[in-house]
């Protein structure tokens, strides 16, 4: 069986983002760039499907600036066989990111392509989809498990309340959330290992964004808080501001 996993380059969930003199993007110095935590599942998800079917290989691919080959090469640490890297640099606008992989998926047979159910930065939950529908392939999202047999993958997708099975025949395109799929550790060998692995480098094809960042801005600061009173004759009082002012009741 042969899988490839889509996967992007993140800042650190950890690292303190600044927006830039522009206002339209974030300051680079002193950010950490790692794999999307949500498609280190869907990598996850892939090595175990393959060592269950007892053959196949894991291909990376990803769209990004050429530093994103650091954050490949830490996938292939973690077991996957080889990695693509599609340069160039990819915006918020998710469609032309699929069209992009969808170009160089077009002409693969591999049975799934799996991707995170989202990345961290921009939370679009779009890109899988997209490229499922330009692929002509089914597609199943928030899959917390899933079983391949018989040219069928069975996905176990986590809706509220439970789970929800879906079938869908091979080949298909799948998007991986918190479930069955612990990340596994990079071993010392897996480290060592990755640096020999090929990874192949080539120009993005040109797409035209739809999207422009107008401009970028932080939280708003918490107002303060305020004491409404003490023990329970504050009770009544704390419900109305809930209901009334916060509008959470």
């Amino acid at each position: 069986m042969n899988i490839t996993v889509c996967v992007k380059r993140v800042p650190d969930t950890a690292t303190r983002i600044r927006i830039a003199d522009d206002g339209r993007g974030i300051m680079q110095d002193g950010v950490k760039y790692v794999l999307s935590p949500y498609d280190e599942f869907a990598v996850e998800a892939a090595l175990q499907l393959v060592e269950a079917a007892g053959e196949g290989q894991v291909t990376l691919l990803s769209y990004g600036p050429p530093a994103t080959a650091e954050t490949l090469r830490s996938g292939l640490a973690l077991g996957a066989h080889r990695a693509v890297l599609l340069t160039g640099e990819p915006d918020m606008d998710g469609w032309a990111t699929a069209q992009v992989l969808a170009s160089e998926l077009a002409g693969s047979d591999d049975a799934l392509v799996l991707f995170g159910i989202k990345a961290v930065d921009d939370d679009q939950q779009q890109v899988g989809p997209m490229v499922a529908e330009l692929l002509g392939r089914p597609c199943a999202t928030a899959v917390a498990a899933m079983d391949v047999e018989g040219g069928v993958a069975t996905c176990r997708r986590a809706v509220e309340g439970g789970q929800e099975v879906v079938e869908m025949d091979l080949p298909a395109v799948a998007t991986v959330t918190k479930g069955r799929y612990e990340p596994r550790y990079a071993s010392l060998r897996g480290i060592m290992m990755a640096k020999r692995k090929p990874l192949v480098e080539k120009p993005a094809p040109e797409v035209e964004s739809g999207l422009v960042v107008e401009a970028l801005t932080y939280p708003p600061e918490r107002p303060d808080g305020r004491i409404v009173g003490e023990g329970v004759d504050a009770v009544a009082e704390l419900v109305r501001l809930l209901r009334e002012e916060a509008k959470v009741l």
